[in-house]
């Protein structure tokens, strides 16, 4: 899977130059919905995102991170193995082992273990992080469970899993693109996900 750049927390542009439609939870979802980021590739191609729903987490402990109730849609475009634009290498095709190890990296983003410091959390987050790449690239392993949820309407299969820090899940859509998610506080037993008609209302 390509490493990628994060652009602009909170803008709407990157959003919009996006060669595929964003996903976020359907419309049975009533809370806030906020923007989070774009990751680019190295000619500046959108090539993921993420939107968020509910309250928006922290990691800092004090904040009481387990009352949190939120659940952030990843939606990474389909593209096969492709030359970059600037020439310099070769960009992986990405897949739903992409949208999965996306999920699970953005749920460990939010997640600070009660009984770490400050200055341990970066090296238990590479030993997740790590965890979470494994884990995605093994999707039929038993680390997973099948899970359908609704997709524009269409009941659609994904790979699904729980930790002790919240869920992650990771499937396709038929408009061409791969979805991960993941949550905490919110049950994904009873999301659906659906194009996102207008991007600006996240802002």
């Amino acid at each position: 899977m390509e490493t990628t750049s994060r652009t602009g927390t909170r803008t709407v542009d990157g959003y919009l130059s996006a060669p595929f439609s964003w996903y976020g939870l359907d419309e049975a979802f009533t809370g806030p919905r906020w923007l989070m980021q774009v990751g680019t590739t190295a000619d500046g191609s959108v090539q993921h995102g993420s939107l968020g729903h509910g309250d928006e987490p922290s990691v800092r402990t004090e904040t009481r991170p387990d009352k949190e109730r939120f659940a952030v849609v990843v939606t990474v475009g389909s593209s096969p193995v492709q030359h970059s634009g600037d020439g310099t290498g070769v960009l992986e095709a990405t897949s739903v082992a992409s949208a999965a190890w996306l999920a699970g990296s953005g749920l460990l983003a939010y997640t600070w273990p009660a009984q770490l410091d400050h200055g341990l959390r970066d090296e238990w987050l590479d030993q997740q992080t790590e965890t979470a790449f494994e884990l995605a690239d093994d999707l039929s392993g038993a680390a997973w469970s099948a899970l359908t949820l609704p997709v524009d309407g269409t009941p659609t299969a994904f790979a699904y899993r729980e930790s002790e820090f919240g869920w992650v899940l990771a499937g396709s859509a038929r408009a061409g693109v791969h979805l991960g998610a993941y949550g905490r506080g919110m049950s994904a037993y009873g999301l659906g996900f659906a194009v996102a008609k207008d991007i600006t209302a996240y802002a």
